[in-house]
């Protein structure tokens, strides 16, 4: 199996459960693993054969500063719910964090897989 990836693509988003949460654009940080079949791109060289992690991202991008949910949860299954069926990626893993979320920590958040894993 094959893996395209994008690491750290930070978006600012209305996100949160919190009252003043929901009055600012907070940023989410998201690293996302597609599964894609490189091999017939590798012989082209066209991007054409490919699944563009530029136009995933744009895509992403444009829905996430759009969006206003509560929960990372919710977001991040929206997130693979858009890769999965805009892209056709038969599995993907998400990493969807909250950067300064709690106190003394980094980054809090959510991993998820979602589809079957090809061989």
């Amino acid at each position: 199996m094959d893996i395209v990836f994008i690491r750290d693509l930070q978006v600012e988003t209305v996100i949160g459960i919190y009252d003043w949460e929901r009055k600012i654009r907070q940023i989410i940080s998201i690293d996302l693993d597609m599964a894609n079949d490189i091999q017939k791109a590798a012989s082209s060289d066209n991007i054409d054969d490919t699944l563009s992690y530029k136009t995933v991202a744009k895509r992403l991008v444009e829905f996430i500063e759009q969006s206003e949910y509560e929960l990372v949860e919710a977001l991040a299954e929206k997130i693979c719910a858009i890769v999965r069926e805009e892209f056709a990626v038969p599995w993907v893993r998400l990493t969807l964090s909250k950067p300064g979320a709690v106190r003394g920590s980094r980054a809090v958040g959510v991993i998820i897989e979602r589809g079957e894993k090809p061989a």
